[in-house]
């Protein structure tokens, strides 16, 4: 199944460019327990180490994030235990969500070298905000897009939200030949920032692992030859959910923001239900479910302990989960952006890999969240 020529299959839908964009406060990992305790203005001891453990084994390095001081000065009641902060925290995230799609949406559609006015159709991904009109409206009209440009907007799918809306752009796409369809996902962690609080040490987690930042993708069928470059085709699509999981992914919007808990059973249960979920994707172009390591992968790094359980139950080698890994010290857990970023970091292997002459032809780009969800597109690269 390795080789032939890269061309799209007529029909199907592809990915023909990708943006990213993010905002200007980079946090090192190494500095971040200090910083984070004195903004919050927590001496808790035990917090505090909590935390450092907590950095040490995320394998994060860096991050961006909205949150500063000079926001902190501005809402100091961010940083207070049981205010009622709900709409400070939407006026600076609903803002910051707009620009930041807005840059990653840009830099995507210079990476795809067609007029913006090509674009007929617009996805808009978000857990980060709430507000009528919603962020799809706003991001519209920062881009400039056509009135009559056709919206969809996905909110709060959290970390399967990328994916998500990959599929959704893939079917708009197949279903109306000759669109192209901006999809564009953008998150912040101000909506769930809080101080440490020993009531609830699964915080420090997100403290720990959480980014902020956007991501954009052009998806259409039938690439234009004489302009486009298509770098991935997105043949099949799923989605499944598990059952009597609804609550190891848990958000509330509350009078203080979200208040997400992880459940400790989240990694053990993608390990449990990974492979099924892998065959029937694989099955559909005759792959067998022993034949993992010939695919690429494409995993949103929901933490190092995800990763490593995927990795394992599938007995992948070593490399094969190197552009999720290397996404995750880079930019953190991002939501539903960081799959992007993935992909990103995925054409960059493959082009190495390509003077290696080990260049899979077909791999997966899967995510999990909420539900517990799992989201799945079998792809084949065309990128050269």
């Amino acid at each position: 199944m390795e080789g032939g020529p890269k061309k799209a299959t007529p029909g199907k839908a592809t990915i023909l460019a990708l943006g990213k964009a993010f905002p200007h406060q980079l946090v090192m990992q190494d500095f971040l327990v200090d910083e984070y305790f004195k903004n919050t203005n927590c001496n808790n001891p035990v917090l505090k180490e909590k935390l450092v453990r907590l950095c040490n084994t995320t394998t994060v390095k860096t991050r961006y994030v909205v949150m500063s001081e000079e926001i902190l000065k501005k809402y100091p009641e961010l940083a207070t235990e049981g205010l009622p902060t709900v709409s400070q925290r939407l006026e600076i995230c609903n803002k910051a969500v707009t620009h930041m799609a807005i840059e990653a949406s840009r830099a995507c559609i210079k990476n795809w070298g067609r007029p913006i006015s090509d674009i007929t159709h617009l996805v808009y991904v978000s857990s980060s905000e709430a507000r009528l009109p919603g962020g799809d409206l706003h991001l519209a009209k920062g881009l400039g897009l056509r009135p009559e440009t056709q919206r969809v907007m996905l909110y709060f799918m959290g970390c399967s939200g990328g994916v998500a809306g990959l599929r959704v752009a893939k079917d708009i796409a197949e279903n109306n030949p000759g669109s192209r369809v901006l999809l564009a996902t953008s998150e912040t962690t101000i909506i769930g920032f809080r101080p440490p609080n020993a009531d609830r040490p699964y915080d420090l987690v997100g403290v720990a692992l959480f980014g902020d930042g956007a991501g954009a993708v052009i998806v259409g069928s039938d690439p234009d030859p004489a302009i486009e470059r298509p770098l991935f085709e997105l043949h099949t699509a799923i989605q499944h959910f598990l059952p009597e999981t609804e609550n190891i992914i848990d958000g509330r919007l509350t009078e203080e923001g979200i208040r997400l808990k992880l459940a400790r059973e989240l990694p053990q249960i993608i390990e449990d239900n990974v492979e099924g979920f892998c065959s029937k994707l694989m099955g559909t172009v005759g792959y067998s479910e022993k034949e993992y390591n010939r695919l690429f992968w494409a995993v949103h790094p929901g933490g190092p302990a995800i990763l490593n359980r995927v990795e394992k139950r599938l007995d992948l080698s070593s490399k094969k989960l190197g552009a999720s890994r290397r996404a995750l010290a880079d930019y953190g857990n991002a939501s539903s952006n960081t799959i992007f970023y993935v992909l990103e970091y995925l054409l960059e292997e493959r082009l190495k890999m390509k003077e290696e002459k080990e260049e899979p032809e077909w791999g997966l780009i899967l995510a999990f969240g909420p539900g517990v969800t799992f989201e799945g597109i079998l792809a084949r690269s065309l990128a050269v």
